[in-house]
């Protein structure tokens, strides 16, 4: 049977149409085919297996915002069982953080120390080492939390409200699924189709932040800074 232009033009637009729907995926296939499955369990059984999955791995790369208390955080780091490292900036200010164990270290600037009237005089002797915090200084447990992987993702994956799946996705280049809480309004996670169910992309509710994980599993080295470029105040630090 021979088919007109106009139907073979409408056959090729309906296509086209389809592609956009579906994205990775042509109409009547399967968007789950070749993936890991999770695509095909419920919005709460999906964010279980995420969850899991995040705290099975021995490691993570977390970069991205975090709105706290106010203030926005922006975050580059690598966290393990038994520490982390990374970058920390807010309200123009960048300093690093090195946990190694219970040992907790800063290090910033001459000018991230002038902000604090209490430290000022000391800025020079603190400027580009790392500063041990002592575990009994209001510090330690402002900063030692963005370096602990486990309180840090348990409280992040959260997702607020009715959970419902939000379509599939790809985020660096994998697919994704995604699964929202209260529609969006509770926070959004992109999950891995490919190999472990992996969180990979994170809106926070009310527009509270935006993270991307990455390196899951992936081992690194935590070391202790050498004791020449280390500066040890005992049990408190200047500007407490």
């Amino acid at each position: 049977m021979t088919v007109s232009a106009p139907a073979r033009t409408r056959t090729a637009l309906l296509g086209a149409v389809c592609a956009l729907a579906l994205g990775v995926s042509g109409c009547g296939e399967d968007p789950d085919a070749g993936t890991n499955g999770v695509g095909k369990l419920g919005a709460d059984k999906i964010h279980e297996r995420a969850r899991t999955a995040a705290s099975s791995a021995g490691a993570v790369r977390l970069s991205g915002t975090v709105l706290t208390s106010g203030r926005t955080y922006r975050l580059d780091m690598r966290l393990k069982e038994d520490g982390g490292t990374g970058t920390v900036s807010s309200q123009g200010t960048t300093f690093q953080l090195l946990r190694v164990g219970e040992e907790l270290y800063l290090k910033a600037d001459a000018e991230f120390w002038k902000q604090d009237g209490d430290a000022t005089a000391a800025a020079g002797k603190l400027d580009g080492k790392y500063v041990k915090i002592p575990s009994g200084d209001p510090s330690y447990t402002k900063f030692s939390g963005f370096t602990d992987k486990d309180l840090l993702l348990d409280a992040l994956l959260a997702l607020h409200g009715s959970l419902s799946k939000d379509g599939h996705h790809e985020q660096a280049g994998t697919r994704t699924i995604r699964i929202t809480g209260d529609k969006g309004a509770g926070g959004t996670l992109d999950v891995s189709l490919k190999g472990e169910p992996y969180p990979l992309l994170l809106q926070r509710a009310g527009s509270a932040g935006s993270l991307a994980f990455s390196s899951w599993g992936q081992d690194f080295t935590l070391t202790e800074p050498p004791k020449d470029e280390t500066v040890d105040y005992g049990k408190q630090l200047p500007a407490s």
